[in-house]
């Protein structure tokens, strides 16, 4: 079975994450997609929302395993016995982001490939970050996030009356 592993923070899972997710599912039997859980960093929205959005966006396809990791990506990808990194790239300044970690991930992993996809022309210009900051200063995401997160986080950026 040819299984691939999706890392990211998905905080939240754009429709760019599920363009890539479903055009690896053309190339692989499965995909994990993989939460990178960062102590440091705050998120939006808790690990168990993101898996809980992403299952949600997926449709609950049994070819799609949603988890959480926290360390090392080629740890993770040990301990599930993967041997493929799934990437999305939007743009050039991705690429060289992307390769350093491929390269990085090579020097710590030899058995472990990485595999870059171009996010579709529609996608490019969509990020988490991107949408995170346009939804809470009140700005309409609808067609850029699955229906799910889009309901998410308008809860979330809700104004509060009183």
């Amino acid at each position: 079975m040819r299984v691939a592993i999706y890392p990211g923070s998905f905080d939240p899972v754009t429709n760019g994450h599920l363009s890539i997710i479903h055009r690896g599912l053309e190339l692989f039997d499965r995909v994990v997609v993989a939460i990178a859980t960062n102590p440091k960093k705050v998120p939006l929205f808790s690990v168990e929302e993101r898996v809980q959005l992403i299952r949600q966006a997926v449709g609950n396809d049994p070819r799609v395993e949603v988890d959480h990791f926290q360390g090392l990506l080629v740890d993770y990808a040990h301990q599930r016995g993967v041997k493929v990194v799934m990437r999305g790239l939007r743009a050039v300044s991705d690429f060289e982001y992307e390769f350093m970690m491929a390269n990085m991930n090579r020097k710590l992993a030899p058995n472990i490939e990485t595999v870059f996809m171009m996010t579709g022309e529609g996608s490019f210009y969509i990020s988490s970050q991107n949408i995170r900051e346009a939804a809470s200063l009140g700005g309409n995401v609808e067609g850029m996030v699955p229906p799910g997160v889009l309901l998410k986080l308008r809860e979330r950026f809700e104004p509060k009356n009183g």
